[in-house]
């Protein structure tokens, strides 16, 4: 069972990245997703969260409005959408599934990917 984010990459503060999440191993459709970002000397924190049904989702306030969480249980994917990125939003992004809440905890964890915002 695996989780992978990919991409990331270097933008101009104000640009666009679309993060996705591939799973491999099993289907997540009935799973929470949710995407947390870890900036260099800082703990890991919550951005953003779908229910399984893609119903529901849930921002934390210093991205509201920016990004969008997104996903396709077809393809067992889910993506973020970030827009007018600011230099703060800097960070490594992980993707993660809960069978319970999307609160947590998450039972899955993917590998990260490095998201570079430049002012």
């Amino acid at each position: 069972v695996q989780l992978q984010a990919f991409g990331g990459g270097l933008v101009q503060a104000g640009g666009s990245l679309r993060l996705a999440c591939a799973a491999s191993g099993r289907t997540f459709s009935s799973y929470n997703r949710g995407w947390f970002r870890r900036a260099p000397g800082k703990e890991r924190e919550f951005v953003a969260a779908i229910s399984w049904s893609g119903g529901s989702t849930y921002y934390a306030d210093s991205v509201k409005g920016r990004f969008t969480i997104s996903r396709d249980n077809a393809k067992n994917m889910v993506y973020l959408q970030m827009n007018s990125l600011k230099p703060e939003d800097t960070a490594v992004y992980y993707c993660g599934a809960s069978v319970g809440t999307t609160t947590g905890p998450y039972d899955y964890w993917g590998q990260g990917t490095l998201v570079t915002v430049s002012s």
